[in-house]
């Protein structure tokens, strides 16, 4: 082996300049579908409307008499109830338009938080597999999640939900040929 040979494979770690990094302010972010926050503020109103239904029902049932204590609390237990799924519903409201994503040669990124904003960068060498999820109420909607799991971690790195269905599957497939071609 030559000289010139055994000095490429030599590892090295120099400093870079910090003008010479790109920045991510100039990552092409793209939104989620505006489904998601419909299908998100639905879901809550729905879970609202049962739990009212639920305190409606013991209030009103004829079997067994309740204590006149839990009979004048149930108007608290209905604007308790209206309060939280009201504030659930307009946090939604703003934070499900501020999530954004973006997939690059060598990473994907994800953009959310409506107080503390977060971006997720996952190098897609580390990428150990890909999901993509449907619940019930998301294929109702035509919605899929995609869940990036990162190597040597059980859980998921991040989630990408309310993407359509075509969408998540490309963006799998685009991750999945591209996770084992190495860092140019």
């Amino acid at each position: 082996m030559t000289i010139s040979a055994q000095q490429e494979t030599v590892f090295s770690n120099n400093q870079l300049s910090v003008e010479e990094i790109p920045s991510l302010q100039t990552l092409a972010l793209l939104p989620i579908s505006k489904k998601y926050r419909t299908l998100n503020i639905l879901s809550i109103g729905l879970i609202a409307l049962v739990l009212i239904g639920i305190a409606s029902a013991l209030r009103l049932q004829s079997f067994w008499s309740l204590p006149e204590g839990l009979l004048q609390a149930y108007p608290y237990v209905v604007a308790g109830i209206v309060a939280v799924g009201s504030l659930w519903a307009l946090y939604h409201f703003f934070a499900d338009v501020r999530i954004f994503y973006a997939i690059r040669e060598q990473d994907i990124s994800k953009q959310s938080g409506l107080i503390f904003r977060k971006l997720s960068c996952q190098p897609i060498l580390r990428v150990q597999h890909v999901e993509v999820n449907r619940g019930p109420l998301d294929r109702w909607a035509g919605l899929a999640s995609l869940q990036v799991f990162s190597a040597g971690g059980e859980m998921h790195t991040f989630e990408i939900p309310g993407l359509s269905i075509e969408r998540a599957e490309q963006l799998r497939e685009f991750i999945l040929a591209h996770k084992d071609i190495g860092a140019r």
